[in-house]
């Protein structure tokens, strides 16, 4: 599902127009009929239709249009300035109605307001079309108390495209915003609803085609996309009949020191469950017989053993490091051994991002493909940003991280980040259930063992991501938490399902 701005948007209409010879009210009709589809006409009878002068607008009055043909009663209000100027499809649609004999409402001033509010209480659904994705400005005057109205005395409400006074590229509210139930979003998922509050005002979100090319809409995009199940199963293969333990690549997982086996253990275990052939734990000298004894389908060496760790290094298809290593000296050597050893792809995360935070230039060094994977705290200390300004800004902040280090940037969280500084991914599968010690360290292992197993780094980037929450997705339907270990005997039968699906 691809992600697009309003940019995106405007210059998709704008290349249908002018290239395509698509009319702009082709588009707008469309866009109705697929707002109609998501208004439940087979429960609700009534509904309030709100619109500005703009385009938006105009989607709002073809809905009506529709709704009114198909027998429902419908209430139309258009909220104009003191101009009362439309755009020329909404002009259009406009009159169209005011042919067909429906009366149309005009909120200029606030008397009008209490018809408003009336309707709007009396109907079952409210449909909200007055501004659209190129908002960029506060909400002010009769605007706002129209907003304002929607929020206080609507019963269930669907924006078009997107929620009245949404900023469609940051997600920022500007003055006030309608609060929807649902919105129909077209072509594109917008960017500005990667916000983390923006679902307090977007409620479900479904993006509707209204007839525009692929090869039109892949012009005018930014390479951002909403990561789907359809992907992650192009992606994973099944298995040949004739597939051996070799087929499924070598994987050296570098963790674990003294008080912390349990990280070492969590990627290690979900390595082999994510169908690695063979996979070896380097972990300190103390640990490792107790992990030898845990651990029955994987190797184990001690990293102090360097010639042994040097051959694993160079005869390996990926290398997972940080997991419980200790954010300390003894890290930062292994980190630098593996950095200048390597010859394949290293996924660094926990205590190796806290020691390769101070020591960036690192990063240069490598010869081949790194995946990092911080949460917030980590990438603050990888950035030198605040929490909160990494929060505000997850999708450019990575993706520029990405293009100066030359890296895939995996930033955890709600709605995870994943990119190589080109080509952009979100995550929409996992859940607070989640919420617990481990989940990284699994995650890690997956990617590793993607990574092994042939897929290129940000695609294994983002499978892993992906298995990892559709597994918490799937367990937490029934446990009001979900832990790691759950997560690793979970991630077989996912793969399989997602692999099997037609």
């Amino acid at each position: 599902m691809r992600i697009g701005t309003s940019k995106n948007s405007s210059d998709v209409d704008r290349a249908c127009v002018e290239r395509l010879g698509i009319p702009l009210m082709v588009l707008m009709e469309n866009a109705a009929l697929k707002v109609v589809k998501h208004l439940n006409i087979d429960e609700y009878s009534s509904y309030v239709i709100i619109c500005g002068a703009g385009n938006n607008g105009g989607d709002g009055l073809a809905a009506a249009r529709h709704l009114y043909v198909l027998g429902k009663k419908v209430e139309v209000f258009i909220v104009l300035n003191g101009s009362g100027n439309m755009s020329e499809c909404c002009k259009a649609n406009y009159n169209i109605l005011k042919n067909m004999g429906v009366e149309i409402n005009e909120v200029s001033k606030d008397e009008n307001l209490d018809k408003l509010k009336t309707s709007l209480l009396e109907a079952e659904v409210t449909v909200d079309g007055i501004f659209g994705t190129g908002l960029n400005r506060d909400v002010e005057g009769i605007f706002k108390k129209a907003i304002e109205a929607i929020n206080e005395y609507s019963n269930y409400t669907v924006s078009i495209d997107i929620p009245s006074g949404m900023n469609g590229d940051s997600g920022k509210i500007l003055g006030c915003c309608v609060k929807a139930d649902k919105t129909i979003c077209f072509e594109f998922y917008k960017r500005g609803f990667l916000n983390y509050k923006s679902s307090e005002f977007t409620g479900d979100i479904m993006v509707e085609s209204i007839g525009i090319p692929q090869s039109t809409l892949n012009e005018f995009h930014n390479n951002e996309f909403i990561l789907e199940k359809s992907h992650i199963n192009k992606n994973l293969k099944p298995r040949s009949k004739y597939g051996h333990k070799g087929d499924y690549g070598r994987v050296v997982i570098i963790a674990g020191s003294e008080g912390f086996s349990g990280a070492a253990y969590i990627a290690t275990e979900a390595t082999v469950k994510s169908g690695s052939g063979l996979v070896t734990l380097c972990c300190s000298r103390d640990i490792q017989e107790i992990l030898s004894s845990k651990l029955s389908e994987a190797m184990t060496c001690n990293y102090e053993n360097t010639e042994r760790l040097l051959e694993l290094i160079n005869n390996s298809d990926a290398i997972a490091i940080g997991p419980g290593l200790g954010n300390n000296e003894g890290t930062l050597e292994l980190l630098k051994l593996v950095i200048e050893e390597s010859k394949c792809p290293i996924i660094i995360d926990a205590d190796g991002l806290n020691v390769l935070s101070k020591n960036l230039n690192l990063l240069k060094k490598s010869k081949n493909p790194i995946i990092i994977t911080p949460h917030p705290g980590e990438m603050s200390r990888l950035t030198g940003l605040t929490v909160a300004e990494i929060n505000s800004s997850r999708l450019d902040i990575a993706k520029k991280f990405a293009q100066e280090h030359n890296i895939i940037v995996l930033l955890k969280g709600y709605e995870t980040v994943i990119t190589d500084g080109h080509k952009l991914y979100i995550n929409p599968t996992g859940n607070s259930a989640m919420a617990s010690g481990g989940m990284g360290d699994c995650l890690t292992g997956i990617i590793a063992s993607f990574v092994a197993q042939g897929l290129s780094p940000l695609e294994a980037a983002a499978c892993g991501a992906y298995i990892h929450g559709y597994a918490g997705d799937r367990l937490s339907k029934d446990r009001y938490c979900v832990n790691a270990r759950d997560i690793i005997e979970e991630i077989p039968y996912v793969m399989k399902e997602i692999i099997c699906e037609k």
